[in-house]
């Protein structure tokens, strides 16, 4: 009975050799990689974590400066956050917190140069769009009418369509295109849940263009008036 015993062992042990010379090279190499994967991403979450921390210091920074005024302190804060932490949240809200302060102070240069950042490298799509908006605002409002359309031509987050094509069509009626503006004002009103107040502005605006938005389209309140 031992010896059936020990030579079913030993049957059991040349397998397993069999079986290791046969694939354990191939099982050491998986191992190490995800062995090597998992430390990796160990790795990268601490170091996302250490960044957010950092760049929520600096932050900080940026926030005490824009309540107290100090626009040559928000302005270095806000240079060390970018530099440093640029794909962080905290520096998307960093430039449009500068931004904010600095139009009140009526810097509109320097609200001009962080919108322009916060439009051009913030890595949230929404932080993005409203710095795009409120950038062309200011484009806007200094009659540059053509760079406030490049800030609102590129892709939007489809929560921001409706807005943009609005702002598009106060910019187009500054240019006098009546016709163009009247097609951003109807892509605004269509895009817009008719829950939304905002909805009622640009209908005012549709009208004031002699204008009718209706759930079949848009028609003119003239064509309407003479069918009746």
């Amino acid at each position: 009975m031992a010896k059936h015993l020990d030579l079913e062992e030993q049957e059991q042990l040349d397998q397993l050799k069999h079986f290791w010379n046969t694939w354990g090279a191939l099982i050491s190499s998986v191992v190490i990689v995800v062995a090597g994967s998992v430390a990796a991403w160990n790795g990268y979450q601490f170091w996302q974590n250490r960044q957010a921390s950092q760049a929520a210091a600096l932050f900080e920074s940026v926030d005490v400066a824009v309540r107290s005024g100090d626009q040559a302190r928000m302005t270095q804060a806000f240079g060390d956050i970018r530099d440093k932490y640029a794909g962080t949240a905290q520096a998307a809200q960093a430039g449009l917190a500068v931004a904010k302060a600095m139009v009140d102070a009526g810097n509109l240069d320097g609200a001009k140069d962080a919108l322009s950042w916060v439009g051009s490298n913030a890595r949230d799509d929404g932080l993005k769009a409203i710095a795009r908006l409120r950038l062309a605002g200011l484009l806007l409002d200094q009659k540059n009418f053509d760079d406030a359309l490049k800030q609102l031509s590129a892709s939007a987050p489809p929560e921001f369509e409706a807005v943009f094509a609005d702002r598009r069509g106060d910019i187009l009626m500054l240019q006098d295109k009546r016709t163009d503006a009247i097609s951003e004002y109807t892509k605004a009103y269509k895009a817009m849940d008719d829950k939304v107040e905002y909805r009622r502005l640009v209908e005012i605006k549709l009208g004031a263009l002699g204008v009718s938005p209706q759930a079949s389209g848009v028609e003119k309140i003239s064509a309407v008036q003479g069918e009746r």
